[in-house]
């Protein structure tokens, strides 16, 4: 397997809609940060004192011991006692429209391709659920092992041999999001990826 870098020129001849100015970074970011909020479980909980368990008698009488007043062990001040604006459940996620969602992949697309990031392949697939083979593939299209590789399909057997390859992630033109486009070194974009993610990504 061989790999070209994608142009600006050969983006257009596949109906990409490259967005060659400066505009909707601000969507870009909307939706990366959406997308990491998303992914937070909120589950951090902390006890107030009210929560915590244990007696609510006073530890000790109010006069004459020599030491500080005390009115009960679940104060904030002692060990053991509650937290004063700690973390409780909570809901992090945030809603992004579908529009801003399609407009800021293109323009993530767009960047990389201007970039020089993106590389065509004609087929990504490996004949057996081996490591080696998934590496060997990888490297004969670009010696950056932190890529990302779309396709509009993945056999299983290429999903086994590349489940171990940590740099590496496996991605369907229709799941493939803003964030990945980003994240990884280069993308590698198949022939039928490709016409799957210009039509996801095509003005509406």
């Amino acid at each position: 397997m061989t790999a070209k870098i994608l142009t600006l020129e050969a983006a257009k001849e596949a109906n990409i809609d490259v967005i060659e100015n400066g505009k909707y970074t601000q969507v870009v970011h909307d939706t990366v940060v959406a997308l990491r909020a998303n992914r937070r479980s909120g589950t951090a909980s902390t006890k107030t004192k009210a929560t915590v368990h244990g007696s609510g008698s006073k530890p000790w009488r109010q006069k004459g011991t020599g030491r500080a007043r005390a009115g009960y062990k679940s104060s904030p001040v002692w060990v053991g006692g509650g937290v004063v604006f700690g973390p409780h459940p909570r809901d992090y996620s945030k809603k992004v429209s579908k529009n801003n969602k399609r407009i800021a992949l293109r323009k993530a697309l767009s960047e990389r391709i201007k970039a020089g990031d993106v590389l065509i392949a004609p087929t990504f697939a490996v004949s057996e659920p081996k490591t080696k083979q998934f590496v060997a593939a990888l490297g004969a299209l670009t010696p950056e092992t932190r890529s990302l590789i779309i396709s509009a399909a993945f056999d299983d057997t290429t999903y086994l041999a590349a489940r171990n390859v940590g740099p590496a992630l496996l991605m369907t033109a229709s799941e493939v999001n803003t964030e990945q486009l980003l994240h990884y070194r280069k993308v590698i974009i198949t022939e039928d990826g490709l016409a799957q993610l210009a039509e996801r990504i095509s003005k509406r």
